[in-house]
């Protein structure tokens, strides 16, 4: 039959329920006759393949998570994969247009009628129906990864498989009870029985991740769907009493996906929850997986997490030290010189050319070339946080410098210096440097920070003790110093410079650190 709206009246005036209930099943049959012309409408990235019409999700996105019934009595249902949402043509046109169901229903039925009125209904031929009722599934071809989730009791409640398609990464869960492809109702978590015998749990993104992990005797989980997973339809409770550590994916989406889990899982009962610090300078997206794979020390990570955030400090049995046979990490600056995370103090009478010798030992360093048998096992990345030497004074001291041109062409990007900063480096100055050297260095944190020297920044903290009170230094290298290399890379070497006091020659002679000005 033919239908035309265009003479449908003012859509402001109230209608009854009966009136729209009647509309609606008028709506429906038009709808339902021109349900191809209506997809495309809302979703110009969709696809149809045999009775199904295929997209991403109610936002349009391409890809194959949201399937839509072309025909029979089924016609216009349709489900969402990713996000367990499904409901018929209505609900769909009201999620694509950013409208609610039920409370924008008038406004849905004058939409819909507007968009018939485009065009006058034309009676159509029925579709030829295909000979195989396919399974979305089928159409994303043989799966390339699977992942059981079992029960308290070991029984195989649910399965997550993944395709890998031209598109990208598509997964499908499978409901063992009711045998469809879709997520149970809630969502368990995935390793549930290693979950319950476990005190410590560790929260991943991802299956794969958390496989990872349990290949190295570790106790961890994933909510399904990972990233995309929603918090409400998930069952946190075997989480109750745990002491959860959560390890995000390296990206916004990771990191959200581990805010919004904390309350859930504190709502479950854990007895703490605690999001992992990453380590700086990883790639966009890594993840435990990756880590993994490049032999990151994934159980020392762990456990130094564990650690901090149980505030237990860590600690190892002569057993322990003696099992690990890995390789030491290189020197920053061989042999033993600077290492990873070592603080050197290099000191000097003022005046003597501390400054100069710092900025030819450091461009050396620089360009990855040994200076007076100090070796750098590659090309460093250092930052001078120098506040003595002015800019213009700066730069023709560089000049002077009588080094190798093609040394210092090796260093041009290697090496960054500050002029002359007239700052404190209390929090205020602390904040100013950190993201001074985030802007500068980016996503590949320097090797090597320099202070220098420690008199012009130095900060003791709210007794405003001097460098020759032992409270106020050691406030400034754990307060400041330390905070500062933990906020750029946890693992840079440290080089502070630093003044002499005036001492016998013979007092120098047998005891030179004592030289040093200040609390030694």
């Amino acid at each position: 039959m033919g239908l035309d709206y265009n003479d449908a009246g003012d859509q402001n005036t109230p209608r009854s329920p009966q009136e729209l209930a009647a509309e609606k099943d008028r709506l429906r049959e038009a709808l339902l006759a021109r349900i191809e012309d209506a997809l495309f409408h809302l979703f110009p990235a969709g696809r149809v393949q045999g009775n199904k019409f295929f997209i991403g999700n109610v936002r349009g996105d391409s890809g194959d998570s949201l399937d839509i019934e072309l025909d029979g009595p089924k016609a216009g249902l349709w489900s969402d994969f990713a996000s367990d949402d499904g409901g018929d043509i209505f609900n769909l046109w009201a999620a694509a247009k950013g409208l609610d169901a039920k409370r924008d229903f008038p406004k849905i039925i004058a939409d819909i009628s507007a968009w018939l009125g485009d065009e006058p209904v034309k009676q159509t031929s029925p579709r030829p129906k295909p000979a195989k009722q396919a399974l979305a599934v089928d159409t994303l071809g043989p799966y390339t990864a699977k992942w059981d989730y079992h029960d308290a009791d070991g029984k195989l409640i649910a399965c997550v498989y993944r395709y890998d398609t031209a598109g990208g990464k598509e997964y499908r869960p499978w409901d063992v009870k009711t045998r469809t492809h879709k997520a149970p109702e809630p969502r368990p978590l995935y390793n549930i029985p290693d979950i319950l015998k476990s005190d410590i749990v560790i929260l991943v993104e991802g299956e794969k991740c958390a496989d990872a992990l349990i290949g190295q005797n570790l106790c961890a989980t994933t909510a399904m769907n990972g990233a995309k997973a929603p918090v409400e339809k998930t069952d946190w409770s075997p989480l109750k009493g745990k002491q959860v550590f959560i390890w995000p994916d390296n990206d916004e989406p990771g990191f959200v996906y581990a805010e919004n889990a904390v309350q859930a899982v504190l709502d479950a009962g854990a007895c703490s929850v605690h999001i992992i610090s990453l380590p700086p300078g990883k790639p966009e997206g890594w993840d435990a997986a990756d880590a993994f794979d490049e032999g990151f020390d994934c159980p020392g990570f762990i456990r130094n997490a564990v650690n901090a955030g149980l505030n237990v400090a860590p600690n190892y049995s002569v057993r322990e030290l003696l099992a690990d046979v890995s390789p030491m990490p290189p020197d920053i600056i061989a042999p033993r010189v600077l290492t990873q995370g070592g603080l050197l103090v290099f000191g000097g009478a003022p005046k003597v050319g501390k400054s100069d010798f710092i900025l030819c030992w450091l461009i050396h360093m620089a360009a990855g070339v040994e200076f007076l048998g100090m070796r750098p096992p590659h090309p460093l990345k250092i930052f001078i946080l120098q506040a003595e030497i002015q800019y213009h004074y700066l730069r023709e001291r560089i000049r002077e410098l009588r080094i190798d041109p093609a040394i210092v062409k090796a260093a041009l990007d290697n090496l960054v210096i500050t002029p002359q900063l007239k700052l404190v480096l209390n929090e205020a100055g602390l904040a100013t440097v950190v993201n001074t050297i985030r802007q500068r260095f980016g996503a590949t944190p320097p090797d090597i920070i320099v202070i220098d020297p420690l008199r012009n920044v130095f900060d003791g903290g709210e007794g405003e003790g001097s460098e020759n009170d032992n409270n106020a230094m050691l406030f400034f290298l754990q307060k400041r110093v330390e905070a500062l290399r933990d906020a750029v890379n946890p693992d840079a070497g440290v080089i502070i410079a630093h003044h002499t006091s005036k001492m016998a020659k013979k007092l120098i002679e047998e005891d030179p650190f004592r030289a040093l000005s200040g609390a030694n």
